[in-house]
């Protein structure tokens, strides 16, 4: 009996194989800590090979965010947030990712034509990050956790080593 055989009819066998042999890193890249939209906001970027993130990308990036976060506090944000411009292989994406009250986040992602930021739009209801994505996110609620809520000392110090604490390089 084969690996196949034994799987669930579920299992998309033949596509998480090839999803396996092309998955690579990803260049990640941590562009600080900046005042966006009343709130403060850790940027990101993430490129497929063959794809560089320009200042003038992250410029675009967060003038998209900035309308986005200007409505946080009508959704309870508590003014923490993280941008990732991701120049993936089949086009561009910005997460916009807001710590909101209770524990909880509020995600909303645009996507669009690659370097096309001008026809960036909401993605479709549903839309989550991908796995890159999920790693800098993963990254994030790790941070936030650790020095804001789990942190001591007085808040600017606890929202100093918030910023301070990026990922950056490869990831995976």
């Amino acid at each position: 009996m084969n690996d196949r055989e034994e799987l669930p009819m579920a299992v998309d066998a033949e596509t998480l194989l090839t999803l396996a042999d092309e998955y690579h890193d990803r260049a990640g890249r941590a562009w600080g800590t900046r005042e966006v939209g009343g709130h403060l906001v850790k940027v990101y970027s993430l490129e497929t090979p063959g794809r560089t993130v320009t200042e003038r990308d992250a410029a675009e990036a967060l003038r998209i965010a900035a309308g986005h976060l200007q409505l946080g506090r009508a959704r309870g944000s508590l003014g923490l947030a993280v941008v990732i411009l991701h120049a993936g292989g089949d086009g561009d994406y910005v997460l916009v990712h807001t710590w909101i009250e209770g524990y909880m986040s509020d995600l909303a992602v645009f996507t669009g034509p690659a370097a096309r930021p001008d026809l960036l739009r909401p993605g479709r209801a549903g839309l989550a990050p991908c796995v890159w994505e999920a790693a800098v996110l993963a990254h994030e609620r790790d941070a936030f956790a650790r020095h804001v809520l789990g942190g001591g000392g007085a808040l600017p110090d606890r929202l100093a080593a918030w910023g301070a604490d990026a990922l950056s390089g490869s990831v995976r």
